[in-house]
């Protein structure tokens, strides 16, 4: 390999916030690094995403004790990667909650997916040894499933896919505020390596329709007011659609994944270049466009191996 990963030399410890977005309800964001959020109830806190350790995971503890001393009942998982999900065993919650389809896919790929982050987020996974095993839920759903926190209600739903097949949103109707999870980000790139591309626009109306006041994304800053909600959901579509289009162009003609990227870089770098994780995104993004393109529906899985003979293909 000429060069690593973006993310292997991304090794700077990042600036975190805790900001309420809504009355009793905060997000948790890092600059770039993968957000969570916290919704207050009347006599317990619902947890969105886990981290990627139980070390990191304790930060999130931490700022939600510096508001509440409730205790951390429930726990959502909005889909099943590593960096997302393996911090639940800090929060000691009576329920972990994923989509049928997210335990599925902790099922079928989440060690391969475990293993190819481990390598390729070496700051993320520090304290790893404390890491009791895969997460799995305690309790799943198909569509929607509703939670009350004492009077405050909390719906969990799946609205199509997108980041992968499994993504959850959750929705505190009282507030109008809305956690999408990696559906939508906010000047970071989208990772698409499991996504489905045809499918993500959409998905991304269905989260718009509810007109939320405000957003935790995936990752970047807390979306507050409807006018910086929609300039989130509309740069993401972009991304999205700026990513496929070209892949798709040079599949139809037979080309190949180098030039595939080649292709990517030529329509997105000018416009995204400057937002977090997007190098380290771009070969994951890249290789799934061009296999959506070429008609491979369902995601491959990403292994440590596969990892290296895509940037391996890409650089040589």
């Amino acid at each position: 390999m000429s060069k690593a990963f973006a993310s292997q030399g991304d090794l700077t410890d990042k600036k975190t916030s805790f900001v309420e977005i809504g009355d009793g309800i905060y997000a948790f964001t890092a600059e770039g690094d993968p957000n969570s959020g916290v919704i207050i109830g009347d006599d317990s806190v619902m947890v969105i995403e886990a981290q990627a350790t139980p070390r990191l995971a304790r930060k999130v503890v931490d700022c939600i004790r510096s508001v509440t001393d409730k205790p951390i009942s429930h726990l959502v998982l909005t889909h099943y990667h590593a960096v997302r999900v393996l911090g639940a065993s800090a929060y000691g919650a009576r329920e972990i909650i994923m989509s049928d389809a997210a335990r599925g896919m902790v099922m079928e790929r989440g060690q391969e997916d475990w293993d190819s982050e481990f390598g390729r987020f070496p700051r993320l996974f520090q304290g790893h040894e404390e890491i009791p095993g895969l997460t799995l839920p305690t309790t799943t759903f198909s569509d929607h499933m509703t939670v009350y926190l004492g009077k405050r209600r909390v719906d969990i739903m799946h609205l199509g896919r997108a980041h992968t097949a499994g993504d959850a949103v959750v929705w505190v109707p009282d507030a109008e505020v809305m956690f999408t999870g990696d559906i939508v980000e906010y000047h970071s790139a989208c990772y698409c390596g499991d996504g489905h591309f045809a499918d993500w626009t959409s998905t991304l109306a269905r989260i718009a329709d509810f007109d939320p006041k405000a957003i935790a994304p995936g990752r970047g800053d807390a979306l507050i007011g409807r006018e910086m909600v929609g300039k989130a959901i509309t740069a993401t579509a972009d991304f999205v659609a700026s990513t496929y289009r070209p892949a798709a162009k040079v599949a139809a003609r037979g080309g190949s994944l180098k030039q595939a990227w080649d292709a990517v870089r030529a329509e997105c770098d000018h416009k995204f270049a400057h937002f977090a994780i997007y190098e380290h995104c771009l070969p994951f993004n890249v290789a799934r466009a061009y296999d959506e393109a070429r008609g491979i529906a369902t995601p491959r899985v990403w292994t440590a191996e596969r990892d290296r003979q895509m940037w391996a293909e890409l650089q040589g």
